[in-house]
């Protein structure tokens, strides 16, 4: 995508979307870091509605380990994976109370050295936090990447890398929420919502899908044509027994 286009690209997601912000229900930084860890494999949504218990009775590392991992289990059983994310949390309440005075260090080493904390997290809670102009990449976001020709690449951190080239400085500190609300309801997996994109003249995608669906060729029922095939059958054999 050529550096003009890639201009009006985020002018145009900035005017459709001026305040964006993450799904993630949060109090604070912490609580911040933790949702976005149990978010691994799982969606807001259902990571919205595990936390919602878990925060009322725990915000901090030290609220959190005296509730225990099985209490912990208990608020998150509905999500994925959440006997590995029950004790991740807790593991890394240990270490922010040991090493980092309790606090979540605005540090992305330091971050990925978290249980359960990889780049992505690292990234978002970076940008969220603390106000980074980091750009987390995850499925949405790699998919628009390529899909629209914005930021091409193979892997996650190519993807990545080449954002934080193209992206102009003074949209960087949204662009990760501007693009993967974009993923999540316009440029979807399998049906992007084409005709609805503020971009998609910008857009190298060749798949575009426009307004007119397809005209659909009624399925036969198979139980109705043998049926059909029976009683011309029938009369057939009729006529023939009749004539002889």
């Amino acid at each position: 995508m050529k550096k003009a286009d890639i201009v009006t690209f985020f002018d145009r997601l900035a005017a459709a979307m001026p305040e964006p912000k993450g799904e993630l229900d949060y109090v604070n930084p912490y609580t911040l870091l933790v949702a976005v860890v149990l978010s691994a494999q799982a969606t807001d949504v259902g990571v919205n509605k595990a936390t919602r218990g878990l925060f009322k009775e725990a915000t901090t590392p030290e609220a959190m380990l005296a509730l225990g991992e099985g209490r912990v289990k208990d608020h998150i059983k509905t999500i994925g994976l959440f006997n590995a994310k029950a004790k991740n949390v807790m593991a890394l309440s240990r270490i922010l109370i040991d090493e980092h005075g309790s606090e979540v260090p605005r540090d992305r080493e330091a971050l990925e050295k978290l249980p359960g904390v990889g780049r992505k997290t690292a990234n978002v809670v970076l940008n969220i936090a603390f106000g980074e102009p980091t750009i987390a990449v995850d499925t949405h976001i790699f998919r628009v990447g390529n899909r629209t020709g914005l930021a091409p690449g193979k892997t996650v951190l190519a993807v990545e890398q080449k954002l934080e080239k193209v992206v102009p400085a003074d949209r960087k500190l949204h662009a990760h929420h501007w693009l993967i609300l974009h993923g999540r309801y316009v440029c979807k997996a399998r049906k992007p919502d084409c005709p609805a994109c503020v971009v998609s003249d910008l857009c190298a995608f060749k798949g575009k899908t426009t307004l007119e669906a397809p005209v659909k060729a009624k399925p036969v029922k198979k139980n109705a044509s043998r049926k059909k095939t029976a009683k011309k059958r029938a009369k057939k054999g009729a006529v023939t027994k009749k004539a002889v």
